[in-house]
């Protein structure tokens, strides 16, 4: 199993991003996705995460109203589109596979994780 996280970079504060995470080698369609970042000297954080077949997403209150999740089965990728961002947004942010996804959190699971894409805030 192998999960590739993309679309990080430097942009503005107000600017957006889309990140995006892919994964080969599972059974796609199943699996909950969970987003997480972690910054410099900071605990890991969950960010956001999607189920399979219902569509629930969840939504820490740092990024709500500011990040959207969604999923593409037939590309086996998740997508976390991010905008009005802000310095304090600034991580690595991380995919996982194979948690568990309710309205009100992301359980995680041994599951796989992705190597992280640099997100950095700054005017």
């Amino acid at each position: 199993v192998q999960l590739v996280e993309s679309g990080g970079g430097l942009v503005q504060p107000g600017g957006s991003l889309r990140l995006s995470c892919v994964a080969s080698g599972v059974d796609w369609e199943p699996s909950h996705i969970g987003w997480f970042r972690q910054a410099p000297g900071k605990q890991r954080e969950g960010v956001s995460c999607i189920s399979s077949s219902d569509g629930t997403t969840y939504y820490a209150d740092s990024v709500k109203g500011r990040v959207t999740v969604s999923r593409d089965n037939d590309k086996n990728k998740v997508y976390l589109q991010m905008t009005n961002l802000k310095p304090e947004d600034t991580a690595v942010y991380f995919c996982h596979l194979d948690g568990y996804c309710n309205n009100r959190q992301y359980l995680l699971s041994r599951g796989y994780w992705g190597q992280g894409t640099q997100v950095t805030v700054a005017s």
